[in-house]
């Protein structure tokens, strides 16, 4: 993985788990105990969901890079269907609360969501790569006079 897409990674990855830890406190006041495993397992789930799908991405804009936005639409269409099973097999959990895991949920992805905007548009990010080893002019292919 190249530098500038760990920084990405954890330009996205840091302010998750800020939200996550604040979360996490405000549902243990709110709710108790089970309320604050309820926001760290939520946290936890968007910061591997997210993150996985964020290195995939990378790799495939590396090797396939016509297929990234393909990719990029199957990979989150994925990530919503295992967050369903994911939902699905907890639904009756007494491990933690699910109305503080809902929101952690939704809140975290929210934030990775605009942090991966953020970091996306403050990266330097060439539009053409620069072909050092030509040095002369590109020839003019419009009409001759």
């Amino acid at each position: 993985m190249r530098s500038d897409d760990v920084r990405s990674l954890l330009q996205t990855a840091v302010p998750t788990a800020v939200a996550g830890a604040v979360a996490a406190v405000i549902s243990a006041l709110v709710v108790g105990g089970k309320g604050a495993v309820g926001a760290i397992v939520a946290t936890v789930v968007v910061i591997l969901f997210m993150g996985i799908g964020f290195v995939v991405l990378q790799r495939t804009a590396k090797s396939l890079p016509h297929l990234f936005q393909a990719m990029g639409l199957m990979l989150y269409a994925t990530q919503i269907l295992l967050l369903f099973v994911f939902l699905a097999v907890f639904k009756n959990t007494t491990l933690f609360n699910p109305r503080a895991f809902a929101i952690t949920l939704v809140a975290t992805t929210l934030v990775w969501i605009g942090a991966q905007t953020r970091a996306h548009m403050k990266a330097k990010i060439l539009y053409v790569e620069p072909d050092s080893s030509k040095t002369e002019k590109p020839e003019n292919p419009g009409s001759k006079s």
